[in-house]
């Protein structure tokens, strides 16, 4: 970078306006309070302005009442300006106040601050063996030699033979306690800058589609056109390098087996003698809960810039609809206009047109219509005294209780089925609670509905009968 990019930087990015800011103190400390220190998003407006009341509080009693005379609300706005884009304010589904998260600038400058203080341990020889591990991924991966790619796994086999080898003989080598350590720094700050750069990501999501959408806002070409560009875009997005990245992360995050084996792998990380002592051993157990929200929520941002593509068609359709009515609408009035006083000469001239020649055995018999006797006589009930009791004797499935049902079960185990569901919170509420189930299986990407195979649930009714429903068997892999 020269010059002239890194004087860009210093006028436009948000980051190095944070850091030139007045109040940055103030801003940072409260960023990391609300927002990093807790691994916190997308939180509501007035739990914002409660925490912010709440620092400046104490700092006003500390440093004096005029130090910050702003209130928590007219910080929050000034923060979230497109002219500085602290934070990113925006409203979501099922929420009338604005929510507010941290940009990517934001965050960035968060983990720099941070770092200035220090550490008192530097991994190195960790970082040293994950710098060869992945060059050695890097380029034996890519090799296509066959005879090469076998020599290699022919090394690692004997490699692998050499350490049996000496387990066996008695030799049983293990990593001392600077060793351990050094990995466990670069493994809780590793899966610290993974969380912090998902925000990244969604601006980059974010980016890909603002491109897009400033294309279909600026289309002077035809309809089909558009559609082909749209949908030759929306496959950039998803196969763009972030979006393909992305995707890796998510399967592998998804998938049971290896989410099983990340969790006894931190298990038995914490039961290592050499990291006994170590701050926050305990916590890095939580790594896979933490990461979860955060991929969530950009899975939630790729669907909500695949809904507002759709918007944008929508809009486009109605638009291209409306100026043919506009057409049809002046071709009908200029008729109307020359229909009294038509011109001399060809009025219009029609090419490719021809005479109908119908046959007349080819019209149908006429078949008089048939007329249905209705009876619309009104008999009026002498016998007032009806029984309106079903017309009270209604109920509601509550589709939050049955989500809890599913999160508890999936607390103790990786997945489960409906009828694990139903044995440990027996039906209530019979056939509606299981149509419910079904509802929230369908719009959740949490659960699979498996047509090939079946499963019989059992509800008891208020008087003592027995029923049963044979329904296709659902599987709900959600994490709790």
């Amino acid at each position: 970078m020269d010059y002239f990019a890194i004087n860009a930087l210093r006028e436009t990015h948000a980051g190095w306006s944070l850091l030139r800011a007045q109040h940055a103190p103030l801003a940072l400390a409260f960023f990391m309070t609300a927002f990093t220190d807790r691994n916190e998003r997308n939180l509501g407006r007035q739990d914002l302005i409660d925490a912010l009341d709440d620092v400046l509080f104490a700092l006003r009693d500390s440093l004096g009442e005029d130090r910050f005379p702003r209130s928590a609300g007219e910080y929050l706005d000034d923060w979230a300006e497109p002219d500085k884009a602290w934070l990113r304010k925006f409203y979501v589904d099922g929420r009338d106040e604005p929510v507010y998260d941290l940009t990517a600038a934001t965050e960035d400058v968060i983990r720099w601050v941070e770092s200035l203080r220090g550490r008192d341990f530097v991994p190195t020889q960790s970082r040293l063996s994950s710098i060869f591990n992945l060059l050695k991924a890097l380029v034996h991966g890519s090799e296509t030699d066959p005879e090469a790619r076998l020599a290699e796994l022919q090394r690692q086999r004997d490699d692998i033979d050499a350490q049996m080898e000496r387990i066996r003989s008695g030799e049983i080598p293990v990593m001392g306690a600077p060793e351990a350590v050094d990995h466990f720094h670069q493994l809780t700050g590793q899966a610290k800058d993974l969380l912090a750069d998902f925000r990244e990501v969604e601006a980059n999501f974010r980016k890909l589609d603002r491109n897009l959408r400033e294309q279909i806002s600026m289309w002077e070409g035809s309809q089909g056109d558009l559609l082909e560009s749209i949908f030759s875009s929306q496959q950039d997005i998803s196969g763009s390098l972030q979006g393909r990245t992305f995707q890796g992360f998510w399967d592998y995050l998804m998938s049971p087996q290896l989410r099983s084996e990340l969790h006894d792998l931190l298990e038995r990380a914490t039961r290592i003698e050499a990291l006994a002592q170590q701050e926050g051993l305990q916590s890095i157990t939580s790594i896979q809960k933490d990461w979860l929200p955060a991929v969530e929520q950009t899975q939630a941002t790729v669907r909500a810039l695949s809904a507002q593509i759709r918007r944008l068609l929508d809009d486009k359709v109605f638009l291209e609809n409306k100026r043919i009515m506009q057409l049809i609408r002046s071709i009908e009035s200029g008729a109307l206009a020359v229909r009294d006083a038509p011109p001399s000469g060809p009025f219009a001239v029609l090419d490719g047109q021809d005479v109908p020649v119908a046959l007349p055995f080819e019209r149908p018999l006429y078949e008089p219509s048939r007329q249905v006797a209705i009876d619309d006589a009104v008999d009026v009930a002498e016998d007032l005294d009806v029984d309106a009791e079903a017309l009270f004797d209604q109920f509601h499935v509550d589709a939050r209780r049955l989500e809890t049902n599913i999160d508890a079960v999936l607390a103790d185990a990786e997945q489960a089925t409906l009828a694990d569901v139903t044995d440990a919170f027996p039906l209530s509420q019979g056939l509606a609670e299981i149509v419910t189930y079904f509802q929230l299986a369908t719009e959740s990407t949490w659960a699979a509905i498996d047509d090939s195979k079946s499963q019989t649930l059992s509800w008891t009714l208020p008087d003592g009968s027995l029923r049963e429903a044979t329904v296709d068997q659902i599987i709900f892999v959600r994490p709790s």
